[in-house]
């Protein structure tokens, strides 16, 4: 499976904009560049029409210029390497690559390798989850992190004491990817599994889920997060722009849910509802 890797030079207000657009047309993996920012996405879902489309849309508002060539998907990680640097979420969360030096001092530290899965902490949905996952309890609960693309967040559930976590996408190698960085911070999983919510007809209760996908994928799969989620448990949702907020409360306050905590950064949104009985 081979990927296409579009380096995106655009001004630097459309930068978050192009990247939630190219969202919606199942781009993963984004890194920021000086720029503008470089966009991941599997081949075969590739279509340079529906991205010239979208380029056309925004070319009275900014400047936009692009390329785009093949990554053979063995060389993933030499061309993430290339741009990867270590994360610091506050004092409390330092996220590396086995190749970088370890920080014992810091109290939660998480090792991935992420081979073209989404979720490598530094975009602002994941490292808003990882911070809002400071603030709720953790210890003793069992956690599933759905469309989990590296298994960081369930990674840091387990280290934030859950005494199980399980995670869930839709792509192989995001299961493959989960499964080694599970390994490369010493957690067994409950379970790791292929397929979406609807699919894969999960029946156990968790008192704590995570979701960091998109706004349509969350709102079409709400409804069974909250059919998993035990009663007063926590929904952590990210993945969507601050102009889709309202929808996604919409559909959670129809389903019980209620909001303890929001923040924002950069316009995305991260989110932790709680279940009202």
């Amino acid at each position: 499976m081979d990927f296409i890797q579009i380096n995106v030079h655009c001004d630097p207000p459309f930068r978050e904009i192009l990247i939630a657009e190219m969202g919606e047309l199942d781009f993963e993996t984004f890194m920021d560049t000086e720029v503008g920012f470089e966009a991941y996405i599997q081949e075969e879902l590739f279509s340079h029409p529906a991205l010239q489309t979208l380029f056309n849309r925004y070319r009275k508002q900014t400047r936009i210029w692009y390329e785009l060539k093949k990554i053979p998907k063995e060389n993933w990680n030499e061309e993430w390497e290339k741009n990867y640097d270590p994360i610091a979420v506050g004092d409390q969360i330092y996220v590396r690559a086995t190749f970088h030096e370890a920080k014992p001092q810091v109290p939660y530290e998480i090792i991935i390798n992420p081979q073209m899965s989404f979720g490598t902490g530094h975009h602002e949905t994941t490292h808003q989850l990882l911070a809002l996952q400071l603030t709720v309890d953790h210890k003793g609960k069992k956690v599933l992190d759905v469309g989990s693309g590296t298994g960081i967040l369930a990674i840091m559930a387990a280290k934030l004491g859950a005494i199980s976590v399980a995670a869930t996408d839709i792509d192989d190698w995001c299961i493959e990817n989960a499964l080694e960085n599970f390994g490369l911070n010493n957690i067994e999983p409950a379970f790791v599994k292929q397929g979406t919510i609807h699919e894969l007809r999960l029946s156990e209760s968790y008192e704590i889920i995570l979701a960091n996908i998109n706004t349509h994928v969350l709102l079409d799969e709400m409804e069974e997060y909250n059919k998993l989620l035990s009663p007063e448990g926590h929904l952590f949702l990210s993945g969507f722009y601050n102009t889709d907020k309202a929808r996604i409360m919409e559909k959670a306050t129809s389903l019980g849910l209620k909001e303890v905590k929001s923040t924002t950064e950069k316009n995305w949104v991260a989110l932790v509802l709680e279940k009202v009985e």
